[in-house]
């Protein structure tokens, strides 16, 4: 069942909101921040990947719904494959905000003492998955297997080391354990499964659909199954902390038109394969199947909402499985410039969860 929410889709103000930005905000600062901000940035450089749960990434730019909204600050973007790698990126101040898992985003405040990143926005919830080769049916036959995630220490990863332990199965972030887990690049995981060589993967979509119509795998757990309610968060947009204090309007802007990029999946899901696969094309040089695209969208719910209530659950569980170390969440989420876009589209305000700002 598809759940797509996000700006009312009556009204659509969010489109309209863009003309209003840039407008020097207050309050919109990183937390403990001293420095006064210098006003709109000369460019904001955007990081996201080549998925279907980075949808509102690639519709905000295929339509230039991001750069309308950004007005002169001149925004330039970069593909990466995986949350750790845009994190890194994000830190060696390379680029200036992301489209990513929480998982990293999460590491990162904690090792930085809450000094790198903020999270200024959700984009999607859903659209992961474990998919297997034929013959496993059941947990009980994945002992001796190897089994692909996108990234050492992404929310995919994470994911799948949380469930397996659950199942009684012993991983180690070395590859050893009772099921060898195998982080690998998401077009090398299908080339490796169809050759019979893993096992299996815990992927985002679209390499879910991929996987399953592309090379004969089945889908032995939904991460949905396995959240209440069936919403986790699967993408969100973070920016740079000093970038945020340094800049706050520019952020305003980037969210705002970040609203607008959902707002428009919301209100016209029977366009969005056709906008998506465009800017996959031009990034990849590729389109994705009808088919695979079609089914990875049901997969997939695209809200701003970061769902900030997840993200204990989210913490503990990197930490059990030895990815992540545990650390105080206060001030990860700065959803004030999100809900001012809220507001103004008559759309109720989303929580920090007492995690943050809003």
């Amino acid at each position: 069942m598809t759940r797509r929410t996000g700006l009312d889709a009556r009204t659509g103000l969010a489109l309209l909101y863009i003309a209003l930005v840039p407008v020097l905000l207050g309050g919109c600062s990183a937390q403990g921040s001293a420095a006064a901000p210098a006003g709109p940035a000369e460019e904001l450089r955007l990081g996201y990947f080549d998925n279907v749960t980075h949808a509102p990434a690639l519709v905000g730019l295929e339509k230039g719904l991001l750069a309308d909204s950004l007005g002169g600050t001149k925004l330039r973007s970069q593909v990466f494959s995986a949350g750790p790698a845009a994190i890194e990126a994000l830190s060696a101040g390379a680029i200036d905000a992301a489209y990513l898992g929480p998982n990293p985003a999460v590491n990162s405040f904690v090792q930085s003492a809450g000094q790198s990143v903020r999270i200024v926005a959700g984009a999607a919830s859903g659209g992961a998955a474990l998919v297997v080769r034929p013959g496993i049916t059941g947990p009980d036959d994945l002992a001796g297997t190897t089994i692909a995630t996108p990234q050492l220490g992404n929310t995919q990863d994470v994911a799948l080391r949380a469930w397996l332990a659950s199942e009684g199965y012993e991983t180690s972030t070395t590859g050893g354990g009772d099921v060898s887990i195998a982080p690998t690049d998401n077009i090398q995981t299908l080339t490796l499964f169809r050759s019979g060589k893993i096992d299996g993967a815990w992927l985002p979509e679209p390499w879910v659909s991929r996987l399953v119509l592309e090379a004969g795998a089945t889908v032995l757990v939904d991460e949905a199954s396995l959240w209440p309610g069936g919403a986790f968060p699967t993408t969100v947009l973070v920016v740079r902390a000093d970038y945020l204090a340094a800049h706050p309007d520019t952020v305003q802007a980037l969210v705002a038109g970040h609203a607008a990029s959902v707002d428009w999946l919301t209100r016209h899901p029977d366009q969005a394969a056709a906008v998506i696969n465009h800017k996959l094309t031009a990034d990849t040089g590729k389109p994705l199947p009808d088919a695979v695209l079609a089914r990875a969208l049901t997969a997939v719910s695209f809200t701003t909402d970061p769902l900030a209530a997840t993200f204990p659950v989210l913490q503990q569980a990197g930490v059990d499985v030895g990815t992540a170390k545990p650390g105080n969440l206060s001030g990860l989420f700065a959803l004030a410039p999100l809900n001012r876009v809220l507001t103004d589209a008559g759309a109720p305000p989303v929580s920090a969860a007492e995690l943050g700002t809003e």
